[in-house]
């Protein structure tokens, strides 16, 4: 068989794999990426792209504004509630206007709430890692997969022809049941399998039900079945997800089409309605996090690591931010600029996330559930918008100061600007153009300090940068970049002249809150240490 060799094998072609393959390509990493279906997803599936898998993605040229170009198509709004029907007079309204419960992030971040559907977003990912020379490869199957010391050998499959693949690492981002991760022999916690859902999307005249220009997302809840209705969901097309329970003789063969068309009046409650039904899929709900994210060279992502209920909204933002956070670190060791043991960091900081997250939305699963079955359920998150930018890290890529809590969230309206926190927004002014902290961040390391008295560090940055061979910027606030409301010594916790380090993924690595007499020697020492060198 023929052998093809790549740096990086991935595998699935969801948000998960497209997103990796993407930043692998936008920084020069040769990719290949396999997908068993013909295309990416048809159905719309998740709904939505936080603020913090935006900030990630947003240096991609083209990104950003593709996805808002999106959703400033479908509509402005999202409406959550749970009904009997469309044509219920009294639904328990969950969110009725998200605009107004999202308008402080604004002043947190200059990305971008997308609430654009999954079969849109992963096609404007998969053209962008195209256009970047990502190697997609569609209708191409995993057939088999062995490690040794050096890297993994894979087999792969596309139209009956067998070819043979040598990469260094692999990203499992083959979905929930990951035969990948299966393979490796991974354990998995969490509650499992919560139930099946049949998802049913279909165009049907809904003038006079819905709100135009608005996302609607009715939880169902009648005396023919339970699910979940989502209309204007921006593919032309609406959706059903309709609840059944395989122990009870219930299977996928039951929703024929006079079936689904029925479903689809009871939901509506338009008996008479005229429907077409376009699509139908069955996927499984479940609440399963893997024990480790990392199987000597394969990483799991997405849905092979976390798959968590879709109440809440972030299974698709958690996935997205996997890839974008493989990608960085796996350029850093590949590059040489980074030692291998840095990509332990991967499974270190983003599983503690993975679980918090899935137990948020299993919890909200339980509060739209009869109290009798949500017993043993998690509790809600105190402030779940506030989670969105607010969680921390903790790995050996963090360079932690005393005294640290080890918490994994802070609030983000309060930003601390401490190792393991997301950097903070602030408003710098650049040659009369304003742009934000967060712009500074993506493509290496940067280092910030105050003109005041950071020159210091300034010139150890530029040493350390030839001597290590590491892509660092570094960057004087006052002085081409101004502060335009004087937050930033605040925010960063640099006011008596230290110096902030920010990771690639715009995470603060470390800080000095003052002078140091021998900037050089610090900074190579915490450099040595957050990249395992």
């Amino acid at each position: 068989m023929e052998q093809e060799r790549v740096p990086v094998l991935v595998v699935g072609g969801g948000y998960a794999g497209l997103s990796t393959a993407m930043l692998l390509a936008w920084r020069e990493v040769p990719v290949m990426l396999v997908e068993r279906h013909p295309t990416t997803s048809i159905q719309p599936k998740a709904f939505g792209v936080g603020p913090r898998a935006v900030e990630l993605l947003r240096p991609v040229p083209g990104v950003e504004e593709a996805l808002t170009d999106i959703w400033a198509g479908i509509g402005d709004n999202m409406r959550i509630a749970i009904a009997k029907d469309l044509a219920d007079p009294n639904p328990n309204m969950i969110m009725g206007d998200d605009r107004e419960e999202t308008a402080f992030l604004a002043g947190l971040t200059p990305a971008a709430n997308v609430g654009a559907p999954q079969a849109e977003i992963e096609r404007i990912l998969r053209i962008k890692a195209e256009e970047l020379g990502a190697d997609l490869r569609f209708s191409t199957e995993l057939r088999s997969l062995e490690q040794d010391a050096d890297g993994v050998t894979a087999v792969i499959r596309t139209g009956g022809e067998d070819r043979v693949v040598r990469a260094d690492y692999v990203v499992a981002a083959d979905g929930y049941r990951s035969p990948l991760r299966r393979l490796l022999g991974v354990p998995t916690s969490g509650k499992g399998e919560l139930g099946q859902m049949c998802s049913i999307m279909f165009d049907a005249d809904l003038t006079g039900m819905v709100r135009q220009r608005e996302v609607t997302l009715w939880y169902l809840q009648n005396d023919a079945f339970t699910g979940v209705i989502v209309t204007g969901t921006g593919v032309g097309a609406h959706v059903l997800g309709v609840n059944y329970d395989v122990s009870k003789g219930e299977s996928e063969a039951d929703f024929t089409q006079e079936r689904c068309t029925e479903l689809v009046r009871i939901a509506t409650g338009q008996p008479d309605l005229d429907v077409r039904i376009l699509d139908k899929t069955t996927f499984a709900m479940a609440h399963v996090v893997a024990d480790t994210y990392r199987a000597g060279r394969v990483f799991l992502a997405g849905d092979a690591a976390h798959t968590m209920p879709p109440t809440g909204g972030q299974g698709g933002s958690t996935a997205l931010q996997d890839g974008c956070d493989l990608a960085w670190r796996l350029w850093l060791v590949l590059t040489g600029q980074a030692g291998p043991a840095f990509l332990d960091t991967y499974d270190a900081e983003r599983r503690p996330i993975g679980t918090l997250t899935a137990d948020a939305q299993l919890a909200n699963l339980g509060v739209r559930m009869p109290p009798a079955t949500r017993v043993g359920y998690p509790e809600p998150i105190e402030d779940p918008l506030g989670a969105l930018l607010g969680y921390r890290y903790h790995s050996t890529a963090i360079l932690e100061e005393p005294g640290d809590d080890g918490s994994i969230l802070e609030d983000p309206r309060v930003p601390t600007g401490r190792p393991g926190s997301r950097a903070p927004h602030v408003v710098l002014d650049w040659d009369g153009q304003h742009i934000s902290t967060i712009d500074l961040f993506g493509s290496g390391f940067v280092l910030l300090a105050d003109k005041q008295a950071g020159q210091a560090w300034m010139d150890a940055g530029r040493l350390l940068k030839e001597r290590l061979g590491i892509q660092l910027t570094r960057l004087l606030v006052n002085e081409e970049l101004l502060d335009v409301q004087g937050r930033f010594q605040d925010r960063y916790g640099v006011s008596g002249g230290g110096a902030v380090l920010v990771r690639p993924d715009g995470y603060v690595a470390w800080r000095s809150p003052d002078t140091d007499p021998n900037p050089a020697t610090t900074l190579e020492r915490v450099l040595r240490q957050i990249l395992s060198r």
